[in-house]
């Protein structure tokens, strides 16, 4: 149970395995799911509460959205009724010392709010914290995170559950926003006051659809508090916003990323995920690849595919050469000592070798099959056009860089085109 500053304590996060899914009532709607890039399906300190790799959506007992009914102009903002007044949804924008707008917000029956952020606090319905790329043994510690402690709000509509959008910050546990005097913020023409927060949400619809293999990567745009939707700022926290975009909206799209400046989530529609293979799906065909005995042609001994990878050396781990793609043992043959790198004995290929693992959260694959492909330089195995589709995507790296990673662990991709064909010794070939 999580306590609510709306004075509810229903459960409203419940974790994305399938036997969880399984045990909630069929008629509970679901209106999609978060997924945090960089974890395999779990956090390595275990998932818990709100904090976990994925969240799903759930509708709501009873609606907690909020939309927008008047502004004004004060000169205190601080201390104006709607501020101080913990039960009142409130933005305040202060535009010089003594000359703020406020935006209060009543709450609306035709919505669902959930929020997501690094504070822990009640109003945060989706604790993320900054993700290291690689692997992730234990408890890592971030000193400075870049992660805003109320980052966003997406708000659902009950009526239609394909509708979900997403703004720019959220509230806090007074039920308030706060853009200071240095934030990025406007109001032109008349039109009613906007702004962005201090390093940003970005959000990037995917072109064509996330799932069946056709979908390819879209532009990194803002959304702002009001919900609008601009091109990038010159750097992640410049007080200049970018161009508006009207043709292109905050509801968010099967395959929907949203970068937080330290941590990027992608969502996916509750439709969309019915065309995703499930764990089990995933695991069953691990099962098929470990069934067909891939030998190591060096020890001669039979690999099999882990679902985790052990930091222990283990005889049966599969290796991959990453210059040529072939699946071994563990063995010194021909290993350069000073280097570390490795002279495949099949094809004489040198290059690096990694550990092969499978990619197991459901939610990064845009179809079904087998996973004959591996990232490079992590190992992790997923289909062809899953692993073809992250390495053509680049997510937000620093104020104003752009990289690509695999999804299941966050590493960077090394090299062209950032994967390898896996070349097993058995009879999945």
């Amino acid at each position: 149970m999580v306590k609510r500053s709306d004075g509810t304590d229903s459960p409203i996060i419940e974790e994305s395995h399938d036997s969880a899914i399984s045990d909630k009532p069929k008629q509970q709607v679901k209106y999609g799911e978060l997924v945090i890039l960089g974890y395999n399906g779990f956090l390595p300190q275990g998932d818990r509460g709100r904090r976990r790799s994925k969240f799903v959506l759930y509708k709501r007992p009873a609606a907690t959205g909020v939309k927008k009914s008047r502004h004004y102009v004060v000169k205190t903002p601080h201390s104006s009724q709607a501020i101080l007044d913990t039960m009142q949804h409130s933005i305040s924008y202060t535009l010089s010392r003594n000359h703020a707008v406020i935006v209060e917000y009543t709450n609306d029956e035709e919505t669902d709010m959930f929020q997501i952020g690094r504070s822990s606090e009640s109003p945060i319905d989706f604790v993320v914290m900054d993700t290291i790329p690689g692997d992730k043994n234990g408890e890592v510690k971030v000193n400075q995170s870049t992660i805003s402690r109320f980052a966003c709000r997406i708000l659902c509509e009950r009526n239609n559950p394909k509708v979900a959008r997403i703004y720019a910050a959220g509230f806090d546990t007074s039920r308030n926003i706060f853009l200071g005097e240095k934030a990025c913020k406007w109001q032109e023409n008349g039109r009613e006051i906007d702004g962005q927060t201090t390093n940003g949400v970005l959000i990037m619809h995917p072109s064509g659809g996330f799932c069946g293999g056709e979908a390819k990567c879209g532009v990194w745009l803002e959304t702002s508090v009001g919900g609008g939707i601009f091109t990038k700022r010159e750097s992640r926290s410049a007080q200049q916003r970018g161009q508006m975009v009207e043709d292109v909206t905050n509801v968010l799209q099967d395959g929907t990323l949203i970068d937080l400046c330290g941590a990027t989530l992608l969502w996916r529609s509750a439709e969309g995920l019915e065309k995703t293979p499930s764990k089990h799906d995933l695991e069953k065909v691990i099962d098929e690849i470990n069934a067909g005995r891939p030998q190591c042609p060096v020890g001669l001994n039979t690999l099999v595919i882990p679902r985790r990878v052990s930091p222990n050396e283990n005889q049966q781990q599969p290796y991959v050469y990453l210059n040529c793609g072939h699946v071994q043992g563990l063995h010194d043959w021909g290993q350069d000592k000073d280097s570390g790198a490795r002279k495949c004995p099949i094809c004489l290929e040198q290059g690096p070798v990694v550990k092969v693992c499978m990619g197991l959260e459901p939610a990064f694959y845009v179809d079904s099959g087998l996973p004959t492909f591996a990232f490079n330089p992590c190992g992790h195995m997923a289909t062809e056009k899953t692993v073809k589709y992250w390495a053509n995507v680049v997510i937000p790296h620093g104020t104003n860089g752009f990289q690509s990673v695999c999804p299941f662990c966050a590493c960077p991709l090394s090299g062209s085109p950032g994967y390898i064909r896996l070349i097993f010794q058995d009879n999945v070939d």
